[in-house]
């Protein structure tokens, strides 16, 4: 009785043998006549079963079925294919490896210019997918990982973002390439020629001259900041102040990264740690307008007015069109002025301390004046055209008073 059964089994298994054999025949003449649906449908029945499918016709399976699925089915295309390689590689016997490989790699680029053209249509959801399907399909190009995490945070989508910066963290990603340069005998200008083959060609065929090569910076201080900013977007700005911290021990020279930090601590109501940090920044880059105008903000919202002053002088000196550090520079000296205010209420019937701290208060107006009519010159508001109004009538300037009171009405709708 047991010898029956095993010959029974043994005539299923060469029935079965038979029908995968014939099905993948079927597939590949379908394929070859470019009948896709055909293909696919046939494959179709063969992938229920495909663990029992005979090792000798596996490979030639797993080529006919990424051929089939192709950009229909990016991953299942894809899936196949590295099952091939696998199988070839191990058996060593290499027969549909060399034609499967440009398939997989057109498959590739197909994903990766979806993934860009979607990112360019700030379709950023479809690029991140788009992106990590190309890492996955490739997975020794990291950029791929490092493209769907920037669309992943620009799709504000931070968990995901987070998680694929974390990974290329973990992998110690740099991100770095080798620019190949040359350039362009007919416009002048350098460009980019992608590999050194090809600069090359084109320097050899006189198109280009003067070949170079150029390092991209490493992208490792951008990931930590962008750590940095999900986690304050998740409400989370104390880790965002340590991956900071982090990044700022690798590269404590980084200006960006001080200022992505301090400004953290903004976030965080540590002005006392945020004006150390600008003036970390301005040893690095002193000649930085907004780094003084950082502090002078810092040092007006502490009370501190003369100090504030230096340092908003010191930023219309870099940059003498700085509007916002001359209408500060102007408010500093005003902030004088409401002591002056309450002493002349309280002495109002003392009329010679009274004209005393009036004459005070015209001084300070008188101070102030330049630089709030500088701001107004740079960038006119109703706040610069009103303010100018009343000390023009305080100083009883009443020519100038009466111009902007026009424009002060005109821009009130009056």
């Amino acid at each position: 009785m047991r010898k029956q059964i095993l010959a029974l089994t043994l005539g299923l298994l060469s029935i079965a043998t038979f029908a995968q054999k014939k099905e993948i025949r079927a597939a590949e003449k379908a394929l070859k006549k470019n009948n896709i649906k055909e293909a696919k449908a046939i494959i179709g029945k063969l992938e229920a079963n495909e663990a029992a499918i005979e090792d000798k016709y596996k490979a030639q399976y797993y080529f006919i079925k990424g051929s089939a699925y192709g950009k229909s089915n990016v991953k299942k295309a894809a899936a196949a294919y590295n099952k091939l390689f696998e199988l070839e590689k191990a058996s060593k016997k290499i027969k549909y490896t060399k034609e499967a490989q440009p398939k997989l790699n057109t498959l590739i680029k197909f994903v990766y210019e979806n993934a860009v053209k979607e990112y360019n249509a700030n379709n950023f959801k479809k690029a991140k997918d788009n992106f990590m399907l190309t890492y996955k399909l490739s997975p020794k190009d990291t950029i791929y990982l490092y493209n769907a995490a920037v669309s992943a945070s620009l799709d504000k989508d931070y968990d995901t973002s987070l998680k694929y910066y974390q990974n290329l963290k973990k992998m110690g990603y740099t991100g770095i390439t080798t620019q190949y340069l040359a350039v362009n005998v007919k416009t002048g200008k350098v460009e980019n020629l992608g590999s050194k083959e090809n600069q090359k060609a084109m320097v050899k065929f006189g198109q280009y001259k003067d070949p170079s090569t150029k390092k991209t910076p490493s992208k490792q201080a951008d990931i930590i900041k962008n750590i940095g900013y999900i986690y304050v977007n998740q409400g989370k700005p104390e880790k965002a102040v340590e991956a900071l911290e982090e990044a700022r021990k690798a590269n404590p020279t980084d200006i960006n990264l001080i200022l992505n930090e301090a400004q953290m601590y903004i976030k965080l109501e540590k002005m006392d740690k945020f004006g150390e940090l600008m003036k970390e920044a301005i040893k690095l880059d002193p000649n930085n307008p907004t780094l003084f105008f950082n502090l002078g903000v810092i040092n007006q919202g502490e009370n501190k007015f003369e100090e504030a002053k230096k340092y908003y002088l010191k930023a219309v000196e870099l940059k003498p069109d700085y509007g916002d550090a001359y209408l500060n520079l102007a408010l500093a000296v005003l902030a004088g002025e409401q002591a002056i205010v309450d002493d002349m209420n309280a002495n109002f019937n003392n009329a010679k301390k009274y004209n005393a701290l009036q004459k005070k208060q015209k001084a300070l107006y008188k101070e102030a004046l330049p630089y709030l009519e500088k701001a107004d010159s740079i960038k006119r508001t109703i706040d610069t055209v009103r303010t100018l109004m009343n000390i023009y009538d305080t100083l009883e300037m009443t020519e100038k008073a009466d111009k902007v009171r026009a424009v002060y009405k005109e821009m009130n709708g009056n």
